[in-house]
């Protein structure tokens, strides 16, 4: 079987091979509404949202005498307290500090960890697992559409304003105390289920798991407490735009294509990986892939890196801790701009603008589009979203110090010449788009 080296090889390098488009962007296989994706989105803010995300992540299952010692080699953040029935977000970078990707651990028993999240920091833990002299054994639960036996554990996520009301009548009486990354066991109905304690949309909530043969009755059981507070069943359009309000940046590029210190990661995985189908898009087309990397704090990791231990990565994360970062941060797009994009679609030949698919506008897996302050690039759009709640378009990315809250930026959106390999990409002129920077789509509320 060809590697992913021996495919950037093929490929005339990785830049060539990413910009093919072969994956698309990356799916979510539910159902796309059982609403309307206007209501499902303004739910999690308003009244309840119920969440499926049993299907799209995969899910590694790392067990062994040195579980937990692994982990703690590749983890960029502290595992001080780590252990059964608690949870953390791994944040893991290569040696000279740059993000492969991030996912949770849950620790279910003692170590016993079900790594979940997107493939890059999956593979990279069952690399270092398998390549390694780690005594571990892993094990992969597939998301379902490269899963034939099915999935082990269904996956769902209950949150809103009334979420709290709900938990409490299925459970049939108080919810027990989880603290916040902690999970612990309740009821739906006559259904044992694990939660763990965490935020997706910005509102309290719960992630909670248990035996997929047990889902659409747990589902029912939700659905029908829920009715009475306006619960909303989350199609695919509406949860591909939650990660765009709540603030993960969900779709950033691996920085494992390059680097000698990284050439034994690249033979080890197959050429057909997540790594080795991903598209990467958008209006910034950089000459190098380096210039796709990002750091922690790039993605609002920063405050959570902790050098109290010695994990790969650590001395590249040292040498740039005191570099000038950039920063997440939201742009909301101007009404007026977007309304021409939308008219354009009117124009004849190639004079309409890109396609912006609502809610969610991303075409590509690994999407960065420019984001410019007084004609010089400050920044990438990664993920734009109409959102209902805020009634308007915002991107999520990461900003230069030089573009700070309430300036005013533009975005350059669509491909340049007129389109790329990508078959999702139809021809279309670029354009611009006038924006404002904000720390948060909701800065009253949040």
């Amino acid at each position: 079987m060809p590697s992913l080296e021996e495919e950037i090889s093929n490929a005339g390098g990785a830049l060539s091979l990413l910009r093919q488009g072969r994956s698309g962007a990356y799916p979510f296989p539910i159902k796309a509404e059982y609403s309307n994706w206007r209501d499902e989105q303004e739910a999690w803010r308003g009244s309840a949202a119920l969440m499926d995300l049993s299907h799209h992540m995969p899910d590694l299952v790392v067990q062994g005498p040195d579980t937990y010692s692994l982990l703690e080699h590749l983890g960029a953040n502290s595992f001080q307290g780590f252990g059964p029935g608690s949870a953390k977000q791994l944040i893991t970078v290569r040696p000279d500090g740059y993000m492969i990707g991030d996912c949770i651990l849950f620790c279910v028993g003692d170590r016993n960890v079900r790594v979940v999240g997107r493939p890059p920091a999956l593979n990279w833990v069952q690399f270092h697992a398998e390549t390694g002299d780690w005594d571990v054994t892993v094990r992969r639960d597939e998301r379902t559409v490269n899963n034939p036996k099915g999935r082990e554990l269904f996956r769902f996520q209950l949150q809103g304003p009334h979420a709290a009301a709900i938990f409490e009548k299925v459970n049939g009486g108080p919810m027990p105390d989880i603290p916040f990354f902690h999970m612990g066991g309740f009821k739906v109905g006559a259904y044992e289920v694990t939660a763990l304690n965490h935020r997706m949309s910005g509102f309290p909530g719960y992630e909670f798991t248990g035996p997929f043969a047990n889902s659409e009755a747990v589902r029912d059981v939700i659905v029908e407490a829920g009715a009475e507070y306006g619960l909303r069943l989350v199609g695919a359009r509406a949860y591909a735009s939650v990660a765009t309000e709540s603030g993960w940046i969900a779709n950033t590029l691996p920085a494992t294509y390059t680097g000698e210190d990284m050439k034994a990661f690249r033979e080890w995985m197959p050429a057909r990986s997540f790594e080795g189908s991903l598209a990467l898009g958008g209006s910034h087309v950089a000459d190098r892939i380096e210039d796709y990397y990002l750091t922690p704090w790039d993605l609002g990791y920063g405050h959570i890196l902790k050098f109290d231990h010695d994990f790969v990565g650590r001395a590249g994360l040292e040498a740039i801790k005191d570099q000038p970062h950039r920063r997440k941060a939201w742009v909301l797009w101007d009404r007026e701009d977007v309304t021409k994009i939308f008219a354009s679609m009117h124009e004849p030949g190639d004079q309409r603008f890109k396609y912006l698919e609502m809610p969610a506008a991303f075409y590509t897996a690994c999407q960065f589009d420019r984001v410019e302050k007084d004609g010089e690039l400050v920044g990438s759009a990664m993920l734009t979203a109409y959102s209902s709640n805020v009634r308007g378009w915002i991107s999520l990315g990461t900003i230069d110090p030089a573009a700070a809250v309430g300036d005013q930026v533009e975005i350059v959106w669509g491909e340049p010449n007129g389109g790329s390999p990508n078959p999702a990409v139809e021809r279309h002129t670029q354009t611009r788009v006038r924006g404002t920077v904000m720390s948060r789509p909701f800065p009253n509320k949040l």
